[in-house]
């Protein structure tokens, strides 16, 4: 590694830890409350994670002992208006069992006044940090209808008895997707490190193509049911391929030396001997042959860019798992479930496309200011940084 190199890979690598850990507070959350109409008013299940039960108590409340003020005071943030006279709550939120890392509330309403509903979320906690609601709500005849509610509308109507309004276009979820894409840094940073070593345009095109229909199988595959990942350790795998991907190409960079491989299989080793956590033994064992046998044939090939291609394929079909979590949890019905599908996977694409578009002519400028000098020491450190950034993330999703 050159000298300049050598100065900036260690700071940038310590901003990344401290900026990743920052960004994973929150970011881009979802929560989720499905309704369903009744003669007094209206069942409710409201799902979210204990992190984000945590950020709206503002305090201790969401400590294990305090789980039912916990759960009360979410009762009161989760409301629903009738012909504009506020509906009660009927008895103590109860605890549903639920799939980790999800928690699942129920409770019930009783609505004294007539006319349109009103559901209103008051999450602002999480909405000024870019978080999203999601409303289904059930008129009781098997129609249903979905909201999307976020800072600027923190609120949805239905009409009278329940009966649906409208709800979320396809371009609300295309939208979505191209936020999503955005605000999820773990995708972000693995297309950004994609191009990193590109040359040619041509290349660029492979590796985005490549990425891009792989987790569009498993986001499709996922979000209609067919595969039903445990999130944990898929999200824990994006860690690793980030991590993978920036030593790659720093190893690429320096000349395929041994040190590089040798840390990677080192790191894995030493997660194996301490359980494995989210990941597990056996797939620890997994992801040891396969960074022992990818860097092999990366070190045989003198030109790595249809490896990195089938790279970006496999790792695509792991991110897509992560792209669906979104979908998954909605229960949508199969009429509403495939256009809001399409429009989000769509959204995701012109999400990526804007990210290549702005990170591409940026790093060819780069490559030819003042000859190249400052071209390579510049990846380097980035390189490192997005290794930085994926070890940080496996860790913590691994055992955090």
């Amino acid at each position: 590694m050159k000298p300049r190199a050598a100065v900036l890979a260690p700071l940038l690598s310590l901003a990344a830890f401290v900026l990743s850990a920052t960004a994973a507070a929150h970011a881009g959350s979802l929560t989720y409350s499905f309704w369903r109409a009744t003669p007094e008013g209206a069942d409710v299940e409201v799902q979210l994670t204990a992190a984000d039960l945590a950020s709206l108590m503002l305090g201790d409340d969401a400590a294990p002992g305090h789980e039912e003020d916990a759960a009360r005071r979410l009762q009161g943030l989760v409301t629903m208006r009738a012909g504009g006279v506020p509906c009660k709550p009927l008895g103590e939120p109860e605890r549903v069992a639920s799939t980790a890392p999800w928690m699942l509330w129920r409770w019930s309403t009783s609505c004294a006044g007539r006319g349109e509903r009103v559901v209103s979320v008051a999450f602002n906690p999480l909405f000024e940090g870019g978080a999203r609601h999601f409303v289904r709500w059930d008129d009781g005849s098997g129609a249903a209808v979905d909201q999307v509610l976020d800072l600027a509308k923190p609120s949805c109507s239905f009409g009278s008895a329940g009966a649906s309004r409208g709800g979320s276009s396809f371009f609300d979820y295309l939208a979505l997707g191209v936020e999503h894409l955005l605000t999820g840094w773990d995708h972000m940073v693995f297309v950004l490190a994609l191009l990193l070593l590109a040359e040619r345009a041509r290349e660029v095109v492979g590796l985005v193509t490549s990425f891009t229909v792989a987790h569009s199988v498993t986001l499709a595959l996922s979000a209609l049911g067919v595969v039903k990942p445990d999130p944990h350790p898929v999200e824990a795998l994006i860690g690793f391929s980030i991590a993978l991907l920036g030593a790659e190409n720093a190893w690429l960079l320096a000349g395929r030396g041994r040190r590089v491989p040798g840390f990677v299989v080192t790191g894995l080793t030493v997660a194996l001997f301490a359980g494995g956590g989210a990941v597990g033994r056996v797939a620890l064992v997994g992801l040891i042959l396969f960074s022992t046998c990818h860097f092999a044939l990366l070190g045989r090939a003198r030109k790595p860019g249809p490896l990195r291609v089938a790279i970006a394929f496999a790792f695509g079909l792991v991110h897509g798992f992560g792209f669906a979590g979104v979908m998954a949890e909605l229960r949508l019905p199969a009429a509403r479930l495939v256009p809001a599908l399409l429009g989000f996977n769509l959204g995701v694409e012109l999400g990526q496309l804007g990210v290549v578009l702005v990170a591409w002519p940026l790093l060819r400028a780069l490559r030819s200011a003042r000859g190249g000098r400052w071209y390579s020491p510049s990846i380097e450190a980035a390189s490192a940084g997005v290794c930085a950034v994926g070890c940080y993330w496996l860790v913590v999703r691994m055992f955090g």
